[in-house]
């Protein structure tokens, strides 16, 4: 398959293009930092282009299979919310995803794979209450640019999946031991996002969590 992957050199987006061409995948790498993006393959091209212009994501996407979006801000969230400073807007879940779907509604672009995060959405209500806390406390703009986010995608009458890990990590894979649920259970609260890539590429082509959100832990 050709898929793309917008947020491509942040950690998510760096291990599920690992993961993609280990599966054999043509993958197009999108994000406003591409030329950094440190992996090299003959089936990986890089497109440097912002998800908020409409028509950079437009070009990018043309002759895709399937899209997989890892967008985030990745500055320091007290200096987010405290200092309202930060290299990425933080708008850029909503907005550069609305960007997508149009694009892929224009270009008949069907698999939608969006990562979000845990305590998102359907799975609001059972986030343990320290995380509630700190999402109120520090996370606030950007947790409520992932509920934009998610509505936006169950809305968007493509073949979406939502996939919501929980604190993610720089750890080594769990190999097999990873819980995929779609009622919201978990087993820890971190995952390596070496795993988070691989469920990711996973889930491009299959359809058992197909119009689900889940929730992905260690």
């Amino acid at each position: 398959m050709k898929v793309i992957v917008f947020g491509a050199t942040g950690g998510t987006g760096q291990a599920t293009v690992r993961e993609l061409l280990d599966g054999a995948h043509e993958v197009t790498a999108f994000s406003r930092h591409a030329d950094q993006l440190g992996i090299r393959s003959e089936r990986l091209h890089r497109v440097a282009g912002d998800a908020l212009n409409p028509e950079e994501v437009e070009r990018a996407m043309s002759g895709q299979d399937a899209v997989v979006v890892a967008l985030g801000v990745n500055d320091n969230p007290l200096k987010v919310r405290l200092l309202h400073r930060s290299r990425t807007p933080t708008n850029i879940c909503s907005e550069g995803t609305r960007n997508i779907i149009q694009a892929m509604h224009r270009l008949g672009v069907r698999r939608l794979v969006v990562v979000s995060a845990y305590g998102v959405g359907e799975t609001r209500a059972v986030l343990p209450w320290p995380f509630k806390l700190a999402y109120r406390l520090l996370l606030k703009e950007q947790i409520a640019d992932k509920e934009r986010q998610e509505q936006l995608v169950r809305n968007s009458g493509l073949d979406w999946i939502i996939v919501q890990p929980v604190g993610l990590t720089y750890g080594r894979p769990h190999g097999g031991d990873v819980l995929a649920s779609t009622t919201g259970e978990i087993h820890h609260n971190t995952i390596p996002r070496s795993d988070v890539g691989r469920f990711l590429a996973s889930a491009v082509g299959g359809n058992q969590f197909l119009f689900r959100t889940v929730a992905l832990s260690g």
